[in-house]
């Protein structure tokens, strides 16, 4: 499972002319499901996630995290976080993970989320969205539930 996060100071996904997510101050998360994830990656990236210290303390150190400023989620399903791109110059989604097992995952990690106390929005699977987002920093962090990166 692939994630890139983004501190945010606001964030909204739109399909259409409805805004079917919102946050204020918190993380912006587009979430990839590979073909070999499973409960357990999607458990390790909530955790990792809700307790990175990526946020300001008062001394303007990167040393709070999501749960400890009370921050919020937003959460976008992003299949293309899969695509390889070395070869040629269409990208291939072979790893990706099939859409009904990717849709389980991704609610399943929102789930998890909501589970240690963070207030979730989240996109529509599978659907086109626009993601509007004040990124705060910025800070923009690559996470890999394979530790890959």
């Amino acid at each position: 499972m692939r994630a890139v996060v983004q501190r945010v100071k606001t964030a909204k996904v739109m399909v259409g002319d409805g805004i079917v997510g919102e946050i204020g101050k918190g993380l912006l998360i587009f979430l990839g499901v590979g073909v070999q994830d499973s409960s357990d990656d999607a458990e390790f990236l909530a955790s990792k996630i809700a307790h990175l210290r990526i946020f300001s303390d008062s001394n303007e150190k990167m040393n709070l995290s999501l749960l400890e400023i009370g921050g919020e989620a937003l959460v976008v399903s992003q299949f293309t976080l899969w695509g390889d791109c070395r070869k040629g110059r269409r990208p291939s989604f072979v790893r990706a993970a099939d859409p009904a097992v990717a849709n389980d995952l991704y609610q399943e990690f929102i789930s998890l989320l909501k589970g240690k106390g963070i207030q979730v929005a989240a996109g529509r699977f599978q659907e086109m969205m626009d993601v509007y987002l004040v990124n705060d920093g910025p800070v923009t962090l690559l996470l890999d539930s394979a530790r890959n990166f």
